[in-house]
């Protein structure tokens, strides 16, 4: 097996475990509420602590993989995972839950941003747009396992026993990576040479156009994966009052949505240029938002499933805001530049899950602990308003179609 297979079957397969762990609440979200006896806002913070985790990392995490490599760093991060998912695995109350979910964000923080490092050096730069794609494509397939397996498995051995041996798939991947890959072939320059000017943040957020892509990331992002890792779940127990395999079968859609807009995403931005499959990714994303707001209307179930997977195959879209801003800063600083982004994505992520968390919690519940439909449609509306403002920034004059000659590969 060649090397360049071995290392991408081993990022593959720890971006796989981080999109489980992002999802996984979704589907457990009853049952901790019933054992822990945590409120929608509890619920909220303590999922959004991964993303918290997530989004605290990633300046030092960009400084470190243009530094010391994806090698060294991504292994030394996981081990935060493992000992978050024990903590987490033995919780009986909300303090050690909340520690071990921030643990494992922080330890999953960079296997996406430390793929990209290393196919710009393994990679033609011709085929990483395909092959980060592939990866992401493949990775997020971690959400398919986190509806309806998860759920089977869940009611079978509990949430406990999942994340016990979660904590054993994260070493054995951590050691995947140490040990089967190479932070660059031989010859290849992967950081600046001693004495050449690096480059830092201060470089990266003086440019306005990090501005016009950093807000909307966090929208795109942090309701996409809000709805996918938890929200998405209580909606459809409380609203459509569905049983956990039934509410697993649909988040499989969102899920699914997700993996296929990851896989679809880089030719299309091929073939029309990613700003304007982002404009447009962004608006179907919005529009598919709409649905959830109206609280006097149960939609039936088929129709759920058409819109989750469209929010999520739209939602997927965020991975090309990351390729843009890739386009603007020499390679040494590419490690700093992607994760800049995604730190504004993933505290999107932990702010929305919060505070779509605090918006429902706001209404009362019914006598079968029930939140009633209106509380998820404010929520969702909140959603949507952002989403419309950030991508009317995005894209006015001076925002997304601020560089046509930017090559039209997403891994340009």
């Amino acid at each position: 097996m060649s090397q360049r297979i071995t290392l991408f079957i081993c990022f593959a397969v720890g971006y796989f475990l981080s999109n489980f762990y992002r999802a996984a609440n979704a589907v457990i979200a009853g049952d901790l509420g019933r054992d822990l006896q945590l409120t929608a806002a509890d619920l909220g913070l303590m999922t959004s602590l991964f993303y918290a985790g997530f989004a605290l990392v990633q300046l030092p995490l960009g400084a470190a993989l243009d530094r010391l490599g994806p090698r060294v760093t991504l292994p030394a991060l996981m081990m935060a995972t493992a000992a978050g998912s024990l903590l987490f695995a033995s919780a009986h109350s909300f303090a050690p839950l909340a520690a071990g979910r921030t643990l494992i964000g922080v330890g999953m923080a960079g296997m996406l941003m430390g793929a990209i490092k290393a196919f710009g050096a393994w990679f033609d730069p011709r085929r990483v747009a395909t092959i980060t794609s592939l990866l992401v494509g493949i990775g997020a397939s971690g959400g398919l396992a986190a509806a309806t397996p998860l759920a089977w498995l869940n009611e079978r051995f509990g949430w406990r026993a999942v994340f016990l041996w979660g904590a054993v798939a994260v070493l054995v991947s951590a050691a995947g990576i140490a040990l089967g890959t190479r932070n660059a072939p031989r010859g290849v320059a992967w950081r600046a040479a001693p004495g050449a000017p690096g480059g830092g943040f201060g470089q990266i957020f003086r440019d306005l156009r990090f501005w016009r892509i950093a807000p909307l990331n966090f929208f795109l992002i942090g309701t996409m994966l809000a709805v996918q890792t938890l929200w998405g779940g209580p909606y459809l127990f409380d609203v459509l009052h569905l049983a956990p395999v039934q509410a697993g079968n649909l988040l499989l859609f969102l899920s699914g949505g997700v993996v296929a807009g990851y896989f679809a995403c880089g030719p299309l931005a091929d073939r029309f240029g990613a700003q304007r499959v982002t404009v447009a990714a962004v608006a179907v994303f919005a529009a598919a938002q709409l649905v959830f707001l109206l609280p006097g209307w149960m939609p039936p179930a088929a129709l759920i499933a058409v819109v989750f997977f469209g929010f999520g195959f739209t939602g997927a879209f965020n991975l090309l805001q990351l390729a843009e801003i890739r386009a603007l800063f020499p390679p040494h600083m590419s490690g700093r530049a992607a994760t800049a982004v995604n730190m504004f994505g993933f505290a999107g992520a932990a702010l929305l899950q919060w505070w779509m968390g605090l918006i429902i919690g706001a209404f009362p519940r019914d006598t079968a602990g029930h939140y009633p439909p209106a509380a998820y449609a404010a929520a969702f509306g909140f959603t949507l308003v952002g989403t419309a403002l950030a991508l009317a920034w995005y894209a006015s004059p001076g925002g997304a179609w601020w560089r046509q000659d930017v090559e039209r590969s997403p891994g340009a």
